[in-house]
C-alpha cells in the first residue's frame, strides 16, 4: 500500500492517499468522537433460542448513561478487536491467524517452484482463452457467496489467483475483483445463505424462502453486471497495460507475485511440481468440503493449511531449514494483512462500547415510520447501507436490525421479506468497499491495491448495482 506523503515535483506538492492503516485508525478516532456527541442508548434484549443470540425488542429503546471513548479506548480498540468475545462472527484473532498460516502455506508452495512452473504450463494451454477464466471463477465464488456467505474463506485464494492473472496479461486489480466481487455479489444476492438470509428471516419472523424469487432476480442481474464490468476492465488492461489503475506498480507487482521470473522462459514442469499442485488444489477442495459439510470454521481451516504445508514440504524435500524459512517468510508477507483485520474490527468495538450503535438503529426506526410502501423500502435500503458501515457483519446486522425494522413493514403494507432483501442487498453492496470490513481491507492489502484506487475502480459499478437493487425493490413494493 502507498504511504501518505507529499512529493515535490515542479514546485508543487503531490498528495498521496493514506494507507489502509491510517484510514482505519482515523475511522476509529472518528467513532470515538461520535461517542461524545451521539446520545448513548440501548434496546432491551431477549434471548432467541432459534438464533442462539440476544435480539433487541422493538419499541424498547431508552437513553442510558454515556460512556464516551477516550485515548486509552482508542489505543485498546485494535487489540480488543482481535479477540472480542462478544463478536457474532469468528474472532478477528482467528481470521488473523488463518491469514498468517495461509501466508506460510503459500510461501512453502512457492519455494517448491511448482507455482511458477504450473503458471507457465497453464498459460500455454489457455493461450487466447484467458478471458473466460473471469466469468467461470466469478460464478464459482458467487455460488459460495449466495449459499453460505463465502467471505473470510476467500482470503486463501488471492495469492493463488493474482499471479495467474498477472501472467495472463491482466493486473492484480482484475484478480482481486474476480474474488471480491464474485463472492460479494453472491452475498448481495443471497438465496439460502445461513449467515444472512436465514438469520435475518428468522429474526423477522418469516420463512427464509419468502422473497426467494426477488433475491434470485437481483443475484442474476447484479452478477451479469459485475462480470461485464470486470471483463471490460480486464480487456482494456490486456490491450493497453497503461489502462491499469495500478500501472505504476506493474514492475513491482510482477516481481513480487511472479518471483522475478521471465514469463517467456520455459520452466520444466516436473513430477514433483505436479504432485505439489495436486496437493495444493486438494487442500482447497477439503476446505470447501469442511465448511459446507463438516461444519468447519477458522480453527479447522487453519489447521488444514498448516498440515498441508508440512505434507508439501515433505513431498518437495525442502528440508527442515528450507521449510521453516519459506513458511516464516510467507507468513511475514501477510503480517500487515493480519494487523489490518484487528484494526478494522476495532471500530465496531468503539461504537459498541460507547453505546451509540443502538441509538443509530433507533434513529433509523423513527425515520421510516409512517412512510408509504415505495418510499419506505427505498429509505429502508439507504438506512441499511448506513448501518452496514458501522456493522459490517451480515449476521450481526441481521440480529440487530431485523427484530426492530421488519415489523414496520406491516404498517407500510409490504411483506417483511422485502425488508430482509433490502437489508442483505445493502449490506452486500457496502461490503464490496467497506473499510470497516476486514475481508475488503485484507484483500486489498494482499493484492497491493491502494484503497482509494479500489474506490475509483468501483464507483461506476456501485451506481449500476444500486440502480438494479432499488428498481427491483421499488417494483416489488408497487406490486405488493
Amino acid at each position: 500500500m502507498e504511504n501518505a506523503e507529499s512529493e515535490v515535483k515542479g514546485g508543487r506538492a503531490k498528495f498521496r492517499f493514506p494507507t489502509a492503516f491510517t484510514i482505519l485508525f482515523a475511522l476509529t478516532i472518528l467513532a470515538a468522537i461520535l461517542t461524545w456527541i451521539v446520545p448513548a442508548g440501548q434496546y432491551d434484549r431477549v434471548s432467541d433460542e432459534e438464533l442462539g443470540r440476544d435480539v433487541p425488542v422493538a419499541g424498547s429503546y431508552q437513553q442510558v448513561d454515556a460512556n464516551p471513548q477516550g485515548i486509552t479506548e482508542i489505543l485498546m480498540a485494535p487489540i480488543a478487536g482481535l479477540y472480542d468475545p462478544d463478536s457474532y462472527e469468528a474472532n478477528a484473532i482467528d481470521i488473523a491467524l488463518f491469514v498468517l498460516i495461509i501466508g506460510g502455506f503459500i510461501g512453502v508452495v512457492t519455494a517448491t517452484g511448482a507455482i511458477d512452473a504450473g503458471i507457465g504450463h497453464a498459460m500455454k494451454g489457455m493461450a487466447g482463452h484467458e478471458k473466460w477464466m473471469i466469468p467461470i471463477l466469478m460464478g464459482l465464488f458467487a455460488l459460495g457467496g449466495t449459499t453460505y456467505g463465502m467471505a473470510e474463506e476467500t482470503l486463501a485464494f488471492y495469492m493463488l489467483l493474482i499471479p495467474i492473472m498477472i501472467a495472463a496479461g491482466y493486473d492484480s486489480v482484475t484478480a482481486v475483483a474476480i474474488i471480491l466481487l464474485g463472492a460479494g455479489v453472491g452475498v448481495l444476492g443471497s438465496t439460502v445463505n445461513a449467515f444472512a438470509t436465514v438469520i435475518a428471516s428468522d429474526a423477522a419472523g418469516i420463512p427464509f424462502t419468502d422473497g426467494l424469487v426477488l433475491r434470485l432476480v437481483i443475484l442474476v442481474l447484479c452478477f451479469v453486471a459485475c462480470v461485464w464490468y470486470v471483463m471490460r476492465y480486464a480487456e482494456k488492461v490486456r490491450q493497453n497495460p497503461k489502462a491499469s489503475i495500478v500501472y505504476d506498480q506493474q514492475d513491482a507487482n510482477r516481481k513480487y507475485f511472479l518471483s522475478s521470473r521471465d514469463m517467456e522462459t520455459d520452466i520444466a514442469f516436473t513430477r514433483t511440481h505436479k504432485a505439489v499442485l495436486v496437493l495444493f488444489a486438494f487442500t482447497f477442495l477439503v476446505m470447501v468440503w469442511g465448511v459446507l459439510i463438516a461444519g468447519w470454521w477458522m480453527g479447522e481451516m487453519t489447521a488444514l493449511f498448516l498440515a498441508a504445508s508440512l505434507v508439501i514440504g515433505l513431498v518437495a524435500r525442502l528440508g527442515e531449514e528450507g521449510f521453516v524459512n519459506s513458511f516464516v517468510g510467507g507468513a511475514k508477507e501477510l503480517l500487515g494483512v493480519a494487523l489490518i483485520i484487528g484494526l478494522a474490527r476495532g471500530i465496531v468495538v468503539i461504537m459498541d462500547s460507547g453505546m451509540i450503535t443502538d441509538t443509530i438503529l433507533h434513529w433509523s426506526e423513527e425515520t421510516v415510520s409512517g412512510l408509504p410502501s415505495v418510499a419506505f423500502i427505498n429509505v429502508m435500503y439507504w438506512l441499511q447501507v448506513m448501518m452496514s458501515f458501522f456493522v459490517p457483519s451480515s449476521s450481526g446486522l441481521a440480529v440487530m436490525t431485523m427484530p426492530v425494522m421488519a415489523p414496520m413493514a406491516d404498517f407500510a403494507g409490504i411483506g417483511r421479506d422485502l425488508v430482509v432483501t433490502a437489508y442483505q442487498s445493502a449490506n452486500g453492496l457496502v461490503n464490496l468497499i467497506n473499510p470497516t470490513f476486514a475481508v475488503v481491507m485484507g484483500a486489498l492489502a494482499i493484492g497491493r491495491v491502494p484503497y482509494e484506487r479500489w474506490l475509483r475502480f468501483m464507483w461506476p459499478l456501485l451506481l449500476i448495482l444500486t440502480v438494479i437493487i432499488l428498481a427491483s425493490l421499488s417494483l416489488s413494493a408497487l406490486l405488493g
